[in-house]
């Protein structure tokens, strides 16, 4: 679909309306018309079809087995045990039998079929949660840092997180009239979009806050990132502002490439609103809509200068940005296990590999997580790497939880390396329509491998950066990771080194086209000399730095552009 049709779709599609209504109702097909594929993302879904089954129905001159993908808008990924619950008879009624994490602590249902699309959609809803706004070219599900220790400026940002969120939802009502039959009154078709206008963004815009020292959002893989500054009592004075990351790229084409955001300034918490506001809007205005790979925001800063779009920023927000003053990140992994928080409430961080809860022989993940839901008093969080906290628990609710995770293998991936532990992959095959090779179905056995190496070495604990991704576009951020896979074509990958533990430094490519063999055949003498001339608690990627094995990537921005002083 070319750029000028995606903008042409959007000005003329009645505030998101399209046909979306007729093509539900149309039995000759399980598809929605091309436009309609493009609005309905808006209303959190995605037309894809099973990849595995093309060739097949290929040849009984059968359509695409169409079905939809739905995800959630959850800042921050926090649920209530009734939320899950909720979502769980979803899944298995509608979708596949799984629920999916997302890297944007969102859920998402695969294998909806579209008889079925509008009562899915109206069972999310009345649970409380909604999908508007989880995906198209707007404002999407915004981040939050999971961390459980700090529970009361961890609510702050969810709080602060979950206002940002509302603020720059559509104002266009089709949404509710479309699913949840909402009465159309005059005006509808019209609605006036203050923030997005009638075209909405030129691209897709994330947002996500975090909290030094923990940087699990990857906050500078965002749009906009906010990093919490906190004062002496633990409260939340302001954030300091990062603008211009992003992952996607394009193989092969040095016009396109992934961004770590540039830190401009400090901004009050009660400007908020207005500061994200002005970043959202400038990209508007100035974003390119004439050549859609060109359109997110890192590249109007990187075209227009980043003193330029700071200035532009500071303009629209009528403030002037204060020197930033948030502190140093450490790493952007997980905490596993049980961890105490600071309101005497306990969390369990578990692994779930790949973000893929279902019920496997031997591993009734869904179901184990079912049984803890009836009884939990707390919350669900969903961290942005894919891993899930059973969070609020009171001392005396430990054991019964702790038997639930046994007894269903919940605790199964805590047992893998360091390297296991802390991984991710997107979804890929045989579902997205841009994947190029597998991701989610390849990790475990990728893990596995790698991690034999990793014994030999004697690694197993030593945390390291591994993420895969099934094409270029890197929705797992393949390019902050120590050690990443990006999908060339089936069963190749461009592996990709250099990453930091951090999130503040992209990777670069090492070797191009590669297969597994020789992916694993390159690692090990490297994962050896790690070993043997290690610094101290040294990362992989430091080490491969330091070493001179990888270089600093050739992109605009490698890295954070000023680091805030410890």
């Amino acid at each position: 679909m070319s750029t000028h049709s995606v903008e042409d779709i959007k000005q003329h599609s009645r505030r998101l309306r399209g046909t979306i209504e007729a093509g539900l109702a149309d039995p000759v097909t399980g598809a929605l018309s091309e436009a309609d594929t493009t609005v309905i993302k808006y209303h959190g879904s995605y037309q894809q079809d099973d990849r595995d089954l093309r060739d097949e129905r290929r040849r009984q001159k059968l359509e695409p087995a169409y079905q939809f993908m739905i995800r959630t808008r959850t800042p921050g990924g926090v649920v209530t045990p009734a939320q899950w619950l909720a979502l769980d008879a979803i899944a298995t009624r509608h979708a596949n039998h799984s629920l999916r994490i997302t890297t944007r602590q969102a859920f998402q249902f695969h294998g909806v079929i579209k008889r079925e699309l509008k009562a899915t959609m109206q069972a999310i809803n009345a649970s409380l949660i909604d999908t508007l706004a989880a995906c198209g070219d707007v404002n999407r599900n915004v981040q939050v840092a999971a961390n459980p220790l700090l529970s009361a400026a961890h609510a702050t940002l969810y709080a602060d997180a979950a206002a940002v969120s509302e603020h720059l939802l559509p104002n266009s009502r089709a949404y509710y009239e479309i699913w949840l039959d909402e009465e159309r009154v005059a005006g509808s078709g019209e609605e006036t979009e203050p923030v997005y206008g009638e075209r909405y963004l030129p691209r897709k815009f994330k947002i996500g806050f975090a909290l030094p020292p923990l940087n699990d959002v990857d906050v500078f893989a965002n749009d906009l990132g906010l990093i919490g500054v906190a004062g002496d009592d633990g409260s939340i004075l302001g954030y300091d502002v990062s603008i211009g990351g992003g992952m996607g790229a394009s193989h092969g084409d040095a016009e396109t490439y992934p961004r770590v955001g540039s830190v401009i300034g400090f901004v009050p918490r009660e400007r908020l609103l207005e500061v994200a506001t002005a970043v959202v809007t400038t990209q508007r205005d100035l974003g390119n809509r004439e050549i859609r790979k060109r359109a997110r925001f890192k590249y109007t800063i990187d075209d227009r200068g980043l003193d330029a779009i700071r200035a532009e920023i500071e303009r629209r927000a009528g403030i002037a940005f204060a020197p930033p003053r948030a502190g140093r990140f450490e790493h952007n992994g997980d905490r596993f296990g049980w961890t105490e928080g600071d309101d005497g409430r306990w969390h369990l961080t578990l692994q779930v590999v790949a973000g893929r809860i279902a019920d496997r022989p031997g591993a009734l993940h869904l179901t184990g997580l079912r049984a803890i839901a009836a009884i939990h008093r707390g919350e669900f969080r969903l961290t942005p790497n894919q891993n899930l906290v059973v969070a609020g628990v009171e001392p005396a609710e430990r054991a019964r939880i702790d038997a639930l995770v046994e007894n269903h293998g919940l605790d199964a991936g805590l047992r893998g390396s360091a390297l296991a532990r802390g991984a991710l992959a997107c979804v890929a095959l045989p579902t997205c329509g841009l994947a190029m090779a597998e991701a989610e179905r390849y990790l475990p056995d990728f893990s596995a491998r790698l991690d034999a190496l990793l014994d030999g070495h004697g690694l197993r604990e030593v945390p390291i950066v591994l993420r895969i991704s099934g094409c270029p576009n890197g929705c797992s951020r393949p390019y902050l990771a120590e050690i990443a896979l990006v999908g060339k074509a089936p069963g190749r990958y461009n592996l990709m080194l250099g990453g930091d533990r951090r999130g503040q430094r992209l990777n670069t490519l090492h070797r191009e086209n590669v297969a597994e063999e020789e992916i694993l055949a390159t690692l090990d003498p490297l994962l050896a000399r790690f070993a043997a001339e290690r610094g101290g608690d040294e990362g992989f990627g430091d080490f491969l730095h330091r070493t001179g094995i990888v270089a600093l990537p050739p992109y605009p921005t490698h890295r954070v552009v000023e680091e805030a002083p410890a």
